[in-house]
């Protein structure tokens, strides 16, 4: 639907400042928090509040809470987003620049900030991996199950330190990954440009409600997402509507275990999926449950299982 003549006047006057377009440009290399954006900009918070706020009322970004912090966004509509980037097309640079190499400052403390946090937690990393099967292995079945590629699109929901991003990336066009932890977005995007990947968004995103196209990715991933959630169903769901025609789903988890310790040690919500209730929530989901990869562990532990689901080929994809 095309933005009404109210509309487009509303969301130009909301452009209608210079700081207003410093913001813009900033929110369009990646999202960002009031913070980050005050330190940048060399303004006040209350400042930068106040113009945040009015563009968010027209429509321009979108803001959205992550712990006790908030952040903003360019909006996810096409109009309003094809009319920003016009405005910011025609927009003389030379303050921009500045915007953008104090922005390169805050992304470099960022990735400091995000190996010390991944220090943190790597012993408990290290531990959940001590209870299955060797992880160079689950990649390399994982690769076997998404197949040979190219591919259009890759999508991995809840992609942590962004490994399947990694692992996939160089036999992608674009690839997207979402989490709602803006410290393991940090470490992603770390590991993803240490690859040398430049197709590559990484989003902050609900695995319940991604706000993507549907059928709009070839290949989608959710890799040790699934044991976490309370509604596991209703993820599988969400992630099966961005299949394409043609395309597959690859979930990554447990095989039912009696780990019950996981449960408080690292806020495992279920002990495991069995094949069939997997393969149920596939066809549900409108797609073709493959022959799960099962692999056992090289030792008395956890049984990782990769699901695939499969959407038939029923018409000429476009991805969006």
């Amino acid at each position: 639907m095309n933005l009404s003549a109210d509309q487009t006047v509303e969301i130009l006057r909301a452009t209608g400042e210079p700081t207003r377009l410093r913001i813009l440009s900033l929110l369009a290399a990646e999202e960002l928090s009031v913070m980050e954006l005050s330190r940048v900009l060399d303004q006040s918070q209350p400042r930068v509040s106040r113009h945040l706020k009015l563009m968010a009322d027209a429509g321009l970004i979108e803001r959205f809470p992550d712990g006790a912090r908030v952040y903003y966004r360019l909006s996810h509509d096409a109009q309003a987003r094809r009319l920003t980037d016009t405005v910011l097309d025609i927009l003389a640079d030379d303050e921009g620049e500045a915007d953008h190499r104090r922005l390169e400052e805050v992304r470099s403390e960022r990735a400091a900030d995000a190996a010390r946090y991944f220090e943190q937690v790597a012993p408990q990393w290290d531990q959940m991996r001590s209870l299955y099967v060797c992880e160079t292995d689950v990649e390399k079945a994982v690769e076997q199950a998404a197949g040979p590629g190219p591919f259009d699109r890759v999508v991995d929901l809840g992609t942590g330190s962004g490994r399947m991003l990694t692992l996939l990336g160089k036999k992608a066009k674009m690839s997207v990954g979402l989490d709602l932890s803006q410290n393991m977005l940090n470490i992603a995007r770390a590991n993803v440009t240490k690859a040398g990947l430049d197709k590559v968004e990484l989003r902050h995103g609900d695995i319940f409600s991604t706000r993507l196209p549907a059928e709009s990715a070839d290949l989608v991933i959710v890799h040790q997402v699934l044991h976490y959630l309370n509604d596991p169903v209703a993820a599988v769901s969400e992630a099966a509507r961005l299949v394409a025609p043609g395309g597959r789903l690859l979930i990554v988890d447990f095989a039912p275990h009696n780990f019950e310790q996981l449960r408080e040690e690292h806020q495992h919500r279920r002990l495991g999926f069995a094949d069939e209730e997997i393969a149920d929530w596939l066809e549900q989901s409108g797609l073709q449950a493959a022959d799960p990869i099962i692999l056992p562990p090289d030792r008395e532990g956890l049984t990782v299982h990769i699901w695939t689901g499969i959407r038939a080929a029923e018409h000429v994809r476009k991805i969006a």
